[in-house]
């Protein structure tokens, strides 16, 4: 028997270019873990996908560019990534990220940005998912592997 998340025929159907459509994927490689999601649109979203997809565009890049201070916790950072959407009065109900691990599981515990993770230091991975979801209608999130550098500050 399949699983619930293995594709069949009698769960399958044909996507069409009025809806968006919205792929986690990833692999395990000799040379480093992947874990992406993107969302595409193959006709014209409408004004909301455009701004909730924008929106969390920009908590992603906010995130990643985010310059902080050494041993600072996730959780204590994890608002830069929904910024862009409370701003509109929109939000998500998943974590912001999650620890990459290699030859182990793709979601690693300690790091991420959870009041229970390890602070952030160089050389840690993460990912970086801010989303939105609009009930039976779509969905949205944007997903990125960061690597936690030290910054170049004056």
């Amino acid at each position: 028997t399949p699983s619930p998340r293995s594709p069949s025929n009698g769960s399958s159907r044909t996507l069409s270019a009025r809806e968006m459509y919205l792929f986690d994927t990833g692999g395990q490689y000799l040379d480093g873990t992947t874990d992406i999601t993107r969302t595409v649109h193959w006709g014209e979203p409408t004004p909301l996908q455009k701004e909730a997809y924008t929106r969390v565009l920009m908590g992603n890049i906010d995130l990643s560019r985010l310059v902080f201070p050494s041993n600072t916790a996730g959780g204590t950072v994890e608002s830069f990534a929904r910024r862009a959407l409370w701003d509109v009065g929109l939000n998500y109900g998943h974590g912001t990220g999650h620890g990459i691990g290699n030859f182990l599981s793709v979601h690693e515990w300690p790091v991420g940005f959870q009041s229970n993770n390890v602070p952030l230091e160089a050389g840690m991975f993460t990912s970086i998912e801010p989303g939105y979801y609009q009930d039976g209608d779509f969905g949205i999130r944007i997903e990125d592997v960061a690597l936690v550098v030290e910054a170049q500050t004056e």
